[in-house]
């Protein structure tokens, strides 16, 4: 199946889904079979309007959104958000939309349109790319042509199953609407990749495979690079119609193994290589979970016991900005090779961040944090209430205006987070197709004489071209279950899950540790659910995921070793 087949489908999608009646917090809802749609809503907006910051209107922001709006850690039972039910002709219509139309809450006219223009240019643009080979002959150029679809393909698929990382906890936590995810990470996903993008590659991908054991092995090493190609995006096409997020690292790299293995015996594979990659499976969740179990536990502690929970929320964005901008300014993005000048370049841009959103959030939520101070009786309740709790108690959330500041904030703080993880996905997994894709250009083209490859900005503009189309056709799919299925979210459990995976990938990737952002943002996302109880995270969901990453790797080599053994044939009788 093709990517762009997925439009005729008549498969029950992956849905978003929106408690209706009341229960407490402790518990889950039961799922309602809804869409997350715009005329189902109350007529009153509670997105962050991050298209038009002049519009201050923050009334009932986020309260209106979930169950858990009017106070997150107490006892009580809350209210759901109401949803007309749909009846009789107007369901069965919209039973029978594509998946994405319902998903964006547009026509299928409208839907068919977009993947037909995707459709277009991902079959036409490879013609007048110079990758594909200037002054070559004919049977290079289809060759050549080929490898790029294989690359569209994979990147197709990182799109459609990755980006999930970036925006799902935003959409589940209603900090930005799906179509707002959608655009926002569409621009900055191909930014990332077009600007951030790797230049340089490795012919053997990830330090998995021996290259000596292919020396001289040209056309076997292209069909396998291809069929690498193939295989992981067939994996991640099938995990992402079912909506599990894997790892797209680990796709690849089962494939290279399955390759190396069958073709080039075990001595082809770095095993420690390998054995860091699986071991990830359990380090990257249960530091993920840690770290934001963690961070919602310090924000219920510090904000919401706070005399003033609106207040403290907008003093510690800053501080949080200035640590987040900083740290990551130092760690993936060093300026100079100098210390101290780097160090002082990242606390700048730091200050930079944070002066930039205390600006924000005063000039956007300036109105409740004045109605917020003159508010003495409830205050004073909730510094009796909280005043002698400790780390791990179970604190009561705040209400009314305290409330709508704290979600505020907290929102425009997982928004840039968000933004930030988009953008470094795009420039960091965008290897994971045009790597590959680059090399077996490379010994198309006759230039794969070093290890190195230098890859062509065009090829990076595919790979981004690529991940975006993904992201628009079937991103929805595991943002649904990121977003919703695993445990429900807010602004505060969103940015606390958001903020910790950020951190864990960023520091563990620098000091060497085996580390996958899939993996350790689900953990983060069940690490916000077990701060709230053990019945707050969906155990069968769960259990899907972790399947779902065990078999990546045996999946990816077996499509691998059965792809590269048709590619052999096929090239037999063209080459």
């Amino acid at each position: 199946m093709t990517p762009f087949s997925c439009f005729s489908s008549t498969r029950t999608n992956p849905r978003l889904y929106l408690p209706k009646h009341r229960y407490n917090e402790s518990t889950l809802p039961k799922k309602d079979t809804l869409f997350f749609k715009s005329h189902q809503l109350p007529a009153k907006p509670y997105y962050l309007p991050l298209l038009s910051l002049k519009n201050s209107n923050f009334t009932n922001l986020f309260a209106s959104i979930s169950s858990f709006a009017d106070a997150e850690g107490g006892g009580e039972q809350k209210e759901g958000i109401h949803v007309d039910k749909y009846q009789g002709n107007a369901k069965r219509k919209e039973d029978e939309l594509p998946g994405m139309a319902q998903a964006f809450d547009i026509s299928s006219s409208t839907a068919s349109a977009i993947s037909i223009c995707i459709a277009f240019v991902a079959l036409s643009f490879p013609l007048f790319m110079k990758s594909l080979g200037q002054g070559l002959g004919l049977k290079t150029k289809a060759l050549s042509y080929a490898t790029l679809l294989f690359g569209f393909y994979m990147a197709w698929n990182i799109g459609a199953n990755d980006v999930a990382n970036a925006m799902g906890t935003s959409v589940g936590s209603g900090a930005l609407s799906l179509r707002q995810a959608v655009i926002t990470a569409a621009i900055l996903e191909f930014s990332g990749a077009l600007l951030m993008g790797t230049h340089v590659t490795s012919t053997m991908q990830k330090g998995i495979l021996v290259a000596d054991v292919f020396q001289g092995k040209n056309t076997l090493l292209f069909a396998g690079l291809l069929s690498s190609l193939a295989a992981a995006g067939t994996w991640l096409q099938f995990a992402s119609y079912y909506g599990w997020p894997v790892s797209t690292t680990h796709c690849i790299v089962g494939s290279m193994v399955g390759f190396g293995l069958v073709y080039g015996g075990s001595g082809a594979v770095f095993w420690s290589s390998l054995a860091r990659v699986t071991s990830s499976w359990v380090f990257s969740p249960v530091l993920g979970a840690l770290v934001s179990f963690l961070v919602y536990k310090c924000i219920r502690r510090f904000v919401y016991s706070a005399p003033n929970p609106g207040q403290a929320a907008a003093a510690a964005a800053p501080l949080a900005v200035f640590v987040g901008v900083t740290g990551i300014s130092f760690a993936a993005f060093p300026l100079s090779k100098s210390l101290p000048v780097s160090i002082a370049q990242a606390l700048a841009f730091g200050a930079a961040g944070a002066i930039i959103v205390y600006r924000i959030i005063k000039r956007q939520l300036g109105h409740l944090l004045v109605k917020s101070t003159s508010s003495e009786q409830e205050t004073k309740e909730n510094t009796v209430q909280n005043k002698n709790l400790g780390f791990l108690s179970n604190v009561a959330g705040p209400k009314g205006t305290q409330l709508e500041i704290v979600y505020g904030v907290f929102g425009y703080m997982q928004v840039l987070s968000a933004c930030f993880m988009s953008f470094a996905h795009g420039g960091n997994d965008v290897s994971n197709a045009i790597g590959p894709l680059a090399a077996a250009l490379s010994i198309l083209h006759g230039n794969a004489s070093g290890t190195e490859i230098v890859i062509p900005i065009d090829v990076l503009a595919w790979g981004g071209f690529g991940i975006v189309a993904g992201l628009m056709i079937w991103g929805y799919r595991v943002i649904a279950t990121i977003g919703k299925k695993i445990t429900e979210l807010t602004p505060t459990r969103g940015f606390a899950a958001e903020f910790a995976a950020a951190s864990v990938v960023l520091f563990a990737s620098k000091l060497g540790l085996p580390i996958s952002a899939t993996h350790t943002l689900v953990g983060a996302v069940m690490g916000v659910g077990f701060a709230r109880g053990l019945n707050s995270v969906r155990s069968e969901t769960v259990r899907e995921i972790v399947v779902s990453w065990a078999v990546t790797i045996p999946a990816g080599a077996t499509f691998a070793v059965l792809y590269t053994w048709i590619l052999t044939k096929l090239l037999s009788f063209i080459l």
